[in-house]
């Protein structure tokens, strides 16, 4: 397989959780902007870090998908976070993995503020996919 997930010995592992390393050979990276707990006409939602990062994992299934991936196609998270406690690492986490089979390597960053009121987290993803796999979207022309 050319996408390779691994927790070393010697590493802390939390398999499921995050991978500790993720090797990818022969695929196209999708980059992903930070996406927020924001509806479509960017209103925040959710008000507390858990609901927001079940948002968060629905915008990123929807942008996700208009390149024919899943989240089970993320190799790489970096997860920011407003009022971040040790208390809420397990529950966001958790919300943003419900429904996947594989876990990314994975950053988890508290900051003072993100770029509007309202929003405790933001989370930036790149996923992985063959190079064969048929996207069915065509980028528009600007």
């Amino acid at each position: 397989m050319s996408i390779e997930r691994l927790d070393p010995p010697g590493l802390h592992a939390a398999p499921g959780f995050i991978s500790q390393v993720v090797t990818v050979a022969d695929h196209r990276l999708v980059h992903l902007s930070g996406q927020v707990a924001a509806d479509e006409s960017g209103a925040p939602t959710g008000g507390d870090h858990v609901s927001q990062a079940v948002v968060i994992a629905r915008n990123i299934d929807i942008a996700l998908g208009a390149v024919g991936a899943t989240r089970d196609d993320i190799v790489k998270e970096t997860i920011y976070a407003v009022d971040y406690t040790p208390d809420i690492l397990i529950p966001v986490v958790t919300a943003l993995r419900d429904g996947t089979r594989t876990a990314p390597a994975s950053t988890f960053v508290p900051v003072p503020a993100l770029f509007a009121p309202g929003h405790l987290l933001e989370v930036e993803v790149t996923a992985a996919l063959p190079l064969s796999r048929d996207t069915g979207y065509e980028t528009p022309r600007h």
